[in-house]
């Protein structure tokens, strides 16, 4: 079974910004909600079983699993940041849900009425974001110029007003460690100096943003929200998310007030965006593509290839004293090698195509060489919202590809597509392939048939 013979795979969206946080809040730039999205993917080359949604509940099969996503943005648009947050603040939701009603109302919710009026006074205040540096900071310290310090009380410092209440247990892992150790998605504890230092680049961000904190707050979870700050919020932050200066100071105005899920409510409807219109369709189609880039450039030379021979046994023959009918024999060369062109042209092997296998990714080679720690460790690590940078140049497998020779890399290792709709996708520009590929042909060949013969041997 296949697609519309009309299909196109999704086209690629490049990785310009494009803020949400404007006049129309919960838009998209095109004017669609994201609701809307849903609809449209299917008009962009996505079919529902691959849907964004379908992708994050964990209904595909690989290579279209949340963790092949994360994977691709990480390795290839090295924008994973996006959906690390998207995936903590889905589970933060979650948790915060799950808190007693009494615990709840701590934090009261951040009405969409609130957010207007503080996207109103950022545009009041065109340069809402400090932009005194440190060095600059330590010359006016002590004069009038000097910026007004914040009152923070630092976490773990014994206040009792500090301790985020503990999320009701679940049958499941208790998703908060005590509050004298920090939080951590496997709910490990981590060394106090990584608290410290997370409180600090809070209460820069803060401070950068002319925010006050209140000297102290019960309100659940402001441990965590404070290291969710530091990794995702502040500048220069390990997995700073693509904010406007304007969408991070609202975004800590929001977070001064309440610890609230519906604080996030801008940002979150900005990454959101991004992932669903922007990295879900690049993703697809980059999954659709069956073999590795060196593989797909020998595909599309043998393409090359299949074409000019065509045309050379099409132009002997004409030029000999052969009969017409000979000439169809380059109807073999134009065939094989227009369809093998069209489909390497749109990332596809029709060798690999036949057996519905692909390559397997650099990052997958050599997982089987590596120890079970490390490669445990590597996948953690993507899907650890408080994680370090999404930086990959040190993991092994990286210099073990590049000493790969292109020969091997052109035969690496296959692996069977499990995902039933990918292969459906790979079936439709398969059979695209063939029928074109029939027509041109049909069209070359035609033209050297009408041609007289040269009589020249």
């Amino acid at each position: 079974m296949v697609y519309s013979l009309t299909y196109r795979r999704p086209p690629y969206v490049d990785s310009r910004r494009e803020s949400l946080a404007s006049e129309k809040t919960g838009q998209s730039v095109g004017g669609s909600t994201l609701a809307e999205s849903q609809d449209t993917a299917v008009n962009f080359g996505i079919p529902e079983a691959l849907s964004f949604d379908r992708i994050i509940d964990g209904g595909t099969c690989p290579p279209c699993t949340t963790r092949d996503f994360m994977n691709y943005l990480i390795y290839i648009e090295h924008a994973a940041e996006n959906l690390q947050f998207f995936l903590w603040h889905k589970d933060y939701t979650k948790r915060f849900d799950l808190l007693p009603a009494s615990e709840q109302k701590l934090a009261p919710v951040w009405t969409a009425e609130q957010a207007e009026a503080q996207i109103l006074a950022m545009k009041d205040n065109p340069n809402p974001m400090k932009t005194i540096g440190p060095e600059v900071a330590a010359v006016f310290k002590g004069s009038d110029f000097a910026a007004p310090k914040i009152t923070v009380v630092e976490a773990g410092k014994g206040n009792p007003f500090n301790t985020p209440p503990m999320t009701p247990n679940t049958g499941e892992r208790e998703s908060i460690a005590p509050s004298e150790y920090p939080w951590s998605d496997s709910g490990s504890t981590v060394p106090s100096g990584f608290k410290a230092s997370h409180d600090k680049k809070a209460a820069e961000a803060f401070d950068a943003a002319d925010v006050k904190l209140p000297p102290f707050t019960i309100q659940p979870f402001r441990e965590e929200i404070s290291r969710i700050i530091a990794v995702y919020v502040a500048d220069g932050a390990p997995r700073q998310l693509n904010l406007s200066s304007k969408e991070r100071a609202a975004l800590l105005h929001a977070l001064a007030v309440t610890t609230h899920p519906t604080a996030f409510r801008q940002v979150i409807h900005t990454v959101e965006w991004a992932l669903r219109h922007q990295a879900h369709q690049n993703f697809i189609r980059w999954t659709i593509c069956n073999g590795n880039r060196p593989r797909v450039i020998f595909a599309r030379g043998l393409g090359i290839a299949g074409i000019v021979g065509g045309i050379l046994a099409a132009v002997l023959i004409v030029l000999s004293n052969a009969g017409r009918g000979w000439r169809v024999l380059s109807a073999i060369g134009f065939g094989i090698g227009i369809a093998t062109l069209v489909a390497a042209w749109k990332g596809m092997c029709v060798v690999l195509h036949g057996m519905h296998h692909r390559h397997l990714r650099p990052w997958e080679l050599f997982a089987e060489d590596d120890d079970a720690s490390s490669v445990m460790e590597m996948k953690k690590g993507s899907f650890d919202s408080l994680g370090s940078s999404n930086s990959y140049e040190d993991q092994p497998w990286v210099a073990k590809y590049e000493k790969r020779n292109l020969i091997r890399k052109v035969f690496d290792r296959e692996v069977w597509i499990q995902e039933p709709a990918l292969r459906q996708i790979q079936d439709t520009i398969f059979l695209q392939a063939i029928l074109g590929s029939l027509v041109l042909t049909a069209i070359c060949v035609g033209i050297f048939v009408a041609l007289p013969k040269g009589r020249y041997y």
